[in-house]
This record gives C-alpha cells, structure tokens and sequence, in this order.
C-alpha cells in the first residue's frame, strides 16, 4: 500500500484567480499595452486616480501620455518586457491636464501570446509631495542660515572696528572668549593670546580687587558702574565697566575699557599728544615700537602695507624678526647696537612680506630706558627706488666694488660672490683690450680664452662695440 503525497499549494494551482482583479489590488494603476506600445485598457484601484485624465490614454500610444524625459524610460520597460529580462522599476511622469504632472512608479511584463504588456503601476505623489516639502524646508534653513551668516559678519566688522577696547568673557570662569583690535592695541598682545587668558591677567595685581568687585556687581544687577583699574600691557589708567546678556544656556560678561572722561582734556599736551600720533600713524615711513626683546607693541599704517597686512592689530605681539632680513641675524644686530648705544643709523637690510614680496630697507633705532615700560622704536624707509639696479641683465653692467659691500646684508653671500666673480673677469678682459689695443685675438691668447669663448664674455658684459684693430 502505497501513501501519496500532498502537493504543496503553488501559484500555477491559482487558475480561476480573476486576473483584472488581481492586478487592479497589487497596483494603484495599471495599463494593458499592445505590441506596438498603443494603451488597450486602463484599470484604477481608487476614485483619486480617475478624475486625473486616465480614461482618456485608451487608444493613444503610452509615449504620448507621458513627459518628454519619460519617453526613453517607457520604451526601456516596453523593450525589457518583451526580451523577458529581469525588469527594474522606472519613474514615469504622465500628463494630467490640471497644471500638474501625476508621478508613478511602473515595472512592466509580457502578459499575452502576441506581444501584450502590462505595466503595473504604484502612484508616487505622496512620496513627491513630501519631497516637495523637504526642498522647501532646506531651501528655507539655507535662506535661515545666510541670513545668519551675513548678520555675523556684520557683527564681526562693527566689533573690530570700534575704537574703543571690547573683551566678552564667560560670567562663571572670566576666562576672555572675544578680544577686538582695539584690545589688542590696548593690552600689547594679539587677540589670539587675549582669548583664552583669565580676565584678571589683563590688569594690573593693584586693580583687581577693584575688577572683580564691578564684574561681581554686575553679575548681580547685569549692569555696573565704571571702575578705575591699570592695564598690564601698557600700563595705562583706563576704566572698565562690564554689562551681563546670555547666550544659548551660559552667561557672557561683555566688558567696555576706555580712558577715563576727560583725562586728555586735563592734560594741556593732549591735543598734541593726539596730533603726533596722528602724524605717526599717517607717515610715509614705516614706524615701530617694540618691547626690549623685539616684540612689537604698536606699528602705523605704512608698516602693515610694507609687511602685507590688513590691520596694525594682526601685527601686535609678534617678533619684528618675522619680517626683517635674515631670520634670527639682524634683530639680533640691531638688538646688541641698540643695548650698546642706544640708537642705530641707516641699518640695510630687507622687509619680507606675509606673500612673499621683498624690500629693500634702511633702518633707524632708538632706544627709550623708561624704568618702568623700556621700548624700542624703529623707523623703516623703503629705499628699494634709489638703489641701483641688482641684475646684470638691465644694466648690462658690473657693480664696483663699493657697490658690492653695501650689498651686505641685503643679499645672499653666494650672490655677492658670484657677482665679485663677474666684476674680476670684466676687469681682466677690459685690460688685456687695453694692452693688446683692441686686437681680441692677441687679447684671447693672452687671456688663455678661445676667440669665440671671449666673443661671448664681451657680449656678456656689454663690450662688443670695442673695436676690432689688428684682427686679421
């Protein structure tokens, strides 16, 4: 006796399934399109698909009911049903009539004997409008977002350019976050030592009792009044008050120092005070103040244009030997003539620029042996336009000896060697001319030269036009 076994349940078992039926659940929409891609039936799962025209695509080709960019893609899902290869899904856009186009989804098979396809089809306009909604919602965060950007530049730009010193530091540690070049002016260093730093360290030890207290107040009543306190950089009495805002979830000091009302109005030397340093500020000469070690306190407008910068803050702080001739050489010169006599004159060397450019410099210095703030001055005048010309080439001339020693210092010792070198060999040909009267191949032999290797050399140093008496 033998047992059957039960078959499994398989697709192929479902024959009395009803076909439109079916395809009209697993799809929004679908299309019946015959071999030669003209729509034969159209069967909609919802009411929302009928008001949209689709009705009307029966007896058309599918290519005229869709997009221009569409049509490649039905001819790629009508092509691939026929060749039985494995479909993708392509997005269709159709023509709905109502301003709008209706987004769907379709994959395509072959369902009949002479070339019939169906494309089912899945509606995508949830899906576009909430793609829709994003677009709209990012452009609205960049538009946000620039708003944002050009509010902190302008912020940036009011900040920096007052004249009066700003530090915002944080209410709980007074550590500095936010120093403006006023500040760095004030305070001798640059705004990137200032930030970072406790407050308390940008004042004198006898002033900050007197700091902490009005930070203190203002802590209290976010407002205080001004406090007399001493700088540290330059020593200066200046007073300080301080106002209170928050910002995200933390509490920020924004701190205001000025000189105290009415001190240049008491002290008779204050207009011209005022009107000498408005004469530095605008000289034509690049002026200097550093402290003993070369670091610099205060430099004009004619220094950060020679150096290449923007604003006398980016320059406050660091060492003059940034920019001055050779690195760790010549501040180290002018440093010692300075300890020993206390001034410099016409000092040569050359200015190096933050891009590169050169100039060629003279510099003056003195020293000020103030007990208290010892300081350098240092006057720098551009004498690039009443040297003589470095190149050979413009020229079409040697230098002379003098010449050659005051280029030391200024340039490398390997090019004053080489143009020594050029110097000795244009005097020995020009005396062996002499001695030989011009006669170039007596002067050839003389000179141990071929005639042609001294043919060369007198077009080199410009002596082509001497004569040719005796040549043969």
């Amino acid at each position: 006796m033998t047992r059957e076994h039960a078959q499994p349940p398989s697709f192929a078992a479902l024959r009395n399934v009803d076909a439109t039926s079916l395809i009209a659940a697993a799809s929004d929409l679908a299309l019946l399109v015959d071999a030669k891609g003209v729509i034969r039936d159209v069967a909609i799962a919802g009411d929302d698909l009928s008001g949209l025209g689709s009705s009307e695509w029966i007896g058309r080709r599918w290519t005229e009911t869709v997009t221009v960019e569409s049509r490649p893609k039905v001819e790629a899902l009508l092509l691939g049903a026929t060749q039985a290869s494995t479909q993708k899904w392509r997005h269709i856009n159709h023509f709905t009539g109502q301003g709008s186009d209706l987004p769907v989804m379709y994959s395509a098979i072959q369902a009949g004997p002479e070339g019939e396809v169906v494309a089912i089809g899945r509606d995508l306009r949830q899906f576009a409008t909430m793609q829709q909604r994003l677009i709209v919602a990012q452009q609205s965060m960049e538009r946000d977002y620039l708003r944002l950007r050009q509010m902190e530049t302008r912020y940036r730009a009011l900040f920096q350019s007052v004249s009066e010193a700003v530090l915002i530091a944080d209410a709980s540690t007074l550590k500095v976050l936010e120093a403006n070049a006023a500040a760095a002016r004030l305070f001798g260093e640059p705004v990137k030592r200032i930030a970072g730093k406790p407050i308390t360290d940008c004042f004198d030890q006898t002033s900050r009792a007197a700091l902490l207290g009005m930070l203190e107040a203002a802590r209290n009543s976010r407002q205080a009044d001004a406090a007399r306190v001493r700088t540290v950089g330059a020593g200066a009495d200046v007073e300080a008050s301080a106002s209170v805002f928050r910002q995200d979830s933390g509490t920020l000091l924004l701190i205001r120092v000025a000189l105290p009302a009415g001190s240049t109005h008491d002290d008779p030397a204050g207009p011209a005070r005022r009107a000498l340093l408005a004469a530095v500020e605008r000289a034509p000469d690049a002026l200097v103040v550093t402290d003993p070690g070369g670091r610099v306190l205060y430099a004009n407008a004619s220094f950060t244009e020679m150096v290449q910068l923007d604003a006398g803050g980016q320059v406050v702080g660091e060492s003059l030997d940034r920019w001055l001739g050779r690195s760790g050489v010549d501040l180290g010169v002018l440093l010692a003539n300075l300890k020993q006599s206390d001034s410099v004159r016409a000092f040569p060397t050359v200015m190096r620029g933050s891009f590169g450019g050169e100039t060629a410099v003279e510099i003056s210095a003195a020293a000020v042996p103030d007990p208290e703030h010892p300081c350098l001055g240092f006057t720098i005048r551009d004498v690039g336009r009443r040297l003589p010309a470095e190149g050979r080439a413009a020229q079409g001339q040697s230098r002379t000896v003098a010449q050659l020693a005051e280029l030391v210092g200024r340039v490398p010792m390997k090019d004053i060697v080489g143009e020594t070198t050029d110097l000795i060999e244009q005097l020995c040909i020009e005396a062996a001319l002499q001695l030989t009267r011009d006669n170039r191949a007596a002067a050839a032999e003389m000179l141990g030269l071929s005639r042609q290797s001294l043919y060369v050399k007198l077009r080199r140093y410009g002596l082509s036009e001497h004569p040719v008496e005796g040549e043969q």
